[in-house]
């Protein structure tokens, strides 16, 4: 069931919105040959707590981290590591939930550590821009799938595959709730969106081909051919209006 939020809902979420923001856009002046994926699994959990809230991610369902980080072939869930060290040329991608009062936001960005590749390059652009292409289609009246299409059309017109086994999801008291949002299909079909949902809305792809596998560790999720794989994520509010990203640092729109 899809549930709808009310204003007073929405401001908690909000407030989670602005410190998931900052701490993405914060760990850009991080990012460098050296650093283990530990190490921005701690700074993730220390910017959150020193605002009072709770990492999300944190023993949900077991997991061991505060923040999701995966690299270069793995597309979500990578469990944070002391002795996974960052390269010159890896990509990462950094998944982070803040929950305030018992409200949650959800956002992942992917980084380039130092100079990447071209296609490496190519692929974070992609992962932000298509994005953007379904946020153009985040306004009530429209049709869930809408979304979907739009991300799709992007990413496959850049060269790239989108994950077919994962996709978004609603957000609020709950990380996953309903409705589930794919990043592909055709578009008008689906729930019609309306004023108060919250949606996590988060394109997924590849740089071969759209099969994935999960690692043995349970969570890991890794690219069948081991090519690169890229991820972005916001929380998005439908308004009557125009769409409220609320994980977006104002530093960053």
């Amino acid at each position: 069931m899809i549930t709808i939020k009310t204003d007073a809902q929405i401001e908690l979420m909000r407030a989670a919105g602005v410190v998931t923001g900052r701490i993405l856009h914060e760990l850009k002046g991080i990012m460098k040959p050296g650093l283990s994926t530990k190490e921005i699994d701690l700074f993730v959990e220390e910017a959150i707590l020193a605002e009072g809230m709770a990492p999300t991610f944190k023993g949900y369902n077991g997991f061991p981290g505060s923040a999701c980080v995966s690299v270069n072939e793995e597309l979500v869930h990578g469990i944070p590591k002391e002795d996974r060290i960052l390269s010159e040329g890896d990509i990462v991608s950094v998944d982070v939930g803040v929950t305030n009062k018992g409200w949650i936001s959800d956002a992942a960005r992917t980084y380039a550590i130092g100079e990447v590749s071209e296609t490496a390059a190519r692929m974070i652009d992609t992962s932000k821009e298509s994005f953007f292409s379904g946020l153009e289609f985040c306004r009530a009246g429209n049709r869930l799938s809408d979304i979907g299409h739009a991300i799709q059309t992007r990413v496959e017109k850049d060269g790239f595959s989108v994950v077919l086994e994962y996709a978004g999801h609603g957000v609020g008291e709950k990380l996953h709730e309903d409705p589930q949002i794919k990043n592909y299909g055709d578009p008008g079909k689906g729930p019609t969106l309306r004023k108060g949902m919250a949606l996590a809305i988060e394109p997924m792809l590849n740089e071969g081909v759209c099969d994935v596998v999960k690692l043995g560790d349970g969570w890991t999720v890794v690219t069948k051919d081991r090519k690169l794989a890229a991820h972005y994520e916001h929380t998005v509010i439908i308004t009557d209006g125009a769409p409220m990203v609320i994980t977006l640092d104002e530093r960053d729109r």
